[in-house]
């Protein structure tokens, strides 16, 4: 479960950029909307990034992308010519002449122990890199490793275990990437890892890929075909019923839908429209989060998606029993309403005039009780909308 995403130095946020999915505990509206973690805390299910074109909002977007690759890659055999992970992921903020290292934190949650793990790095090294464990219950915070660019010290819980590979580990390495794929007694390198890939970044422009189908969509209709039929005729789209046939290992989709003589009509189901292909997908990786506890985390989600099932995707995310997450960034404020949303739901990009992004949630400004957050938004209080200098419009000759 994510507690917290920190950036520093990565694209347009050369500041550091906290994402802070703990709730206020101040605030009392909409307590479905949260997950309780059994202390004092509870964690937000759904956050919405609001910002104009431009703005950085996409970055946030994509810095969670590149610290999930460099984790993954960052032990990869590379060939002679080619970037290393950290290499070809070290995108620090462009409008200075001198490049500082980029940095990443992230705050997990995997049952009763909350990890903060975080790295930082240059296109040649990793700097810096650092794991702590605490329990929830017991409020207990032990050192797992503690990294500099010549050296790693281990905590005392994985030292004996650890120790003897310490001198093996490669300067463009991640100990945790490194310590992830070996047999180990201990359980803490693997379960770090798989909770941070628990949150899946949604590719851009999903809705185009047809692979992602042919993987996902048999495997939604073998197992929650119900379900996914009862979405379809939910959100109007016409159709009453889904198959799929595998022929020649060529996955064909065949949509139903009635005709007005109230016969059957069958349609492939790449003649549907783009919106009707996306609200399926979308609706397969918001399943497999809730059923999965995971998280997903999506850029421009209200593209070629109605406000309507905009609102039915985030409320997937309010099941009782699970303990998902949805991020992600949009443009429609058709939501931004404390009739669906907290204040700390809410959040804003703004990029002022030198291109530094900044990261802001409504919960830190004081908003009235009785406050219109669409209006106030549309009027620039909270920033992230696009400021538009007087121009003129010439007619055509």
């Amino acid at each position: 479960m994510l507690v917290q995403f920190m950036l520093k130095n990565v694209l347009s946020f050369k500041n550091e950029t906290i994402l802070d999915m703990t709730a206020v505990n101040a605030y009392k509206e909409h307590e479905t909307n949260l997950i309780d973690i059994g202390n004092k805390e509870k964690i937000i299910r759904v956050a919405a990034i609001y910002g104009a074109n431009a703005s950085g909002k996409s970055n946030l977007y994509l810095a969670m992308d590149y610290f999930q690759r460099i984790i993954v890659e960052s032990l990869n055999n590379v060939d002679e010519g080619e970037l290393s992970a950290i290499a070809e992921y070290y995108l620090p903020f462009s409008f200075e002449e001198e490049q500082e290292n980029s940095e990443f934190q992230i705050i997990e949650i995997v049952e009763n122990d909350e990890y903060r793990y975080g790295f930082e790095y240059n296109d040649e090294c990793i700097v810096a890199e650092w794991m702590y464990k605490k329990n929830i219950n017991t409020n207990r915070t032990s050192t797992i490793f503690e990294r500099t660019a010549d050296s790693v010290e281990f905590g005392a819980s994985v030292r004996k275990e650890c120790e003897v590979y310490k001198e093996q580990i490669p300067s463009e390495t991640l100990v945790l990437t490194f310590f992830n794929k070996l047999k180990l007694k201990t359980a803490v390198f693997k379960s770090l890892y798989r909770s941070i890939m628990s949150t899946l970044v949604v590719p851009t422009e999903f809705w185009e890929n047809d692979s992602m189908l042919d993987k996902l969509l048999p495997v939604m209709i073998d197992n929650e075909r119900e379900n996914l039929v009862g979405f379809l005729r939910a959100i109007d789209t016409g159709i009453v019923d889904i198959n799929y046939f595998d022929r020649d290992n060529q996955i064909e989709f065949i949509t139903t839908h009635i005709g007005k003589d109230e016969k059957e009509y069958f349609l492939g189901l790449q003649n549907e429209s783009e919106g009707t292909i996306k609200s399926i997908l979308i609706y397969i990786y918001a399943k497999m989060s809730v059923l999965g506890n995971g998280s997903i985390f999506v850029d421009e989600l209200n593209i070629k998606l109605h406000p309507l099932l905009l609102k039915f995707i985030v409320d997937l995310f309010y099941e009782k029993d699970s303990k998902a997450q949805l991020i992600y960034t949009t443009h429609d404020t058709t939501l931004m309403d404390k009739k669906f949303f907290r204040r700390d739901q809410i959040w804003f990009v703004q990029k002022d005039e030198f291109g530094y992004s900044e990261l802001t949630a409504l919960s830190d400004f004081k908003v009235r009780s009785d406050a219109s957050f669409e209006k106030d938004y549309l009027a620039g209080v909270y920033g992230g909308i696009p400021l538009i200098k007087e121009f003129e419009l010439k007619e055509g000759e």
